[in-house]
């Protein structure tokens, strides 16, 4: 547990205590004091835990108030509040050995409701110098401390980044590119006489009509033949 969480803890503690001082003490001092002023029996012990517990409400309050850092002038109505209940329980408290005459044990009496007030003042003033203490060292902490600290690259990462190096996967790999097969040589096919004499026919015809010579794909075209036997006719013109 952090310093500051400890101090706060304490202040708190300590507070609480105060409280709970007060209300022992002035239990039985208000109590006997309704008795004598002639409260009925079963409302006498009702006083002192009202005053007392606001008490400790107002001082929950500010408490957490102070904590968060809530400015003093935003908590003046609770403050007041805190004092009026803490001079109530001083009254109440010195009220009963002040009329029996008991001014020693009245003396005695006062210790509790003082400290208090007193805490009831200082307390949320710590508190709140508290809060504005680790909100300042937060503030001016070094961006370095608040930053994540981050790994440093490993070498063989930097020599990547300098000089990075394709990876072929087998995705990326070239893929070979087959050679084209050599057509096959034509097969030797019988040309049958009259096939050739018209097949010389067309590719005349061809010539003079395009200047060009006739290819065993028109050949095969004009013939109605399959391309083997109009390759053979070519290479028999």
């Amino acid at each position: 547990m952090s310093e500051d969480r400890i101090t706060q803890r304490t202040v708190t503690v300590v507070m609480g205590i105060i409280a709970l001082l007060a209300f022992v003490f002035s239990f039985g001092n208000v109590w006997a004091l309704a008795l004598r002023l002639g409260v009925p029996a079963p409302i006498a012990p009702l006083i002192a835990p009202m005053v007392d517990l606001s008490v400790v409400g107002l001082l929950a309050a500010l408490r957490y108030l102070s904590l968060r850092g809530v400015p003093p002038e935003h908590m003046k109505a609770a403050t007041r509040l805190m004092h009026v209940s803490g001079l109530l329980t001083l009254a109440l408290n010195v009220a009963e050995p002040i009329v029996a005459g008991h001014y020693g044990r009245a003396a005695i009496d006062t210790v509790a409701p003082l400290l208090l007030l007193g805490w009831g003042a200082v307390g949320p003033q710590l508190l709140r110098s508290f809060h504005s203490v680790a909100t300042d060292a937060a503030a001016t902490a070094p961006a370095a401390e608040r930053e994540p600290a981050q790994d440093p690259a490993p070498a063989s990462a930097k020599l990547e980044r300098v000089s990075p190096v394709p990876t072929l996967t087998p995705e990326s790999a070239p893929v070979p590119i087959a050679p084209l097969a050599a057509p096959a040589p034509a097969t030797s096919l019988k040309v049958p006489e009259p096939l050739l004499t018209e097949a010389r026919s067309i590719a005349a015809s061809h010539q003079v009509a395009h200047g060009e010579t006739i290819t065993p794909t028109q050949l095969k075209m004009r013939l109605g033949i399959g391309l083997p036997m109009a390759t053979a006719l070519h290479a028999a013109l």
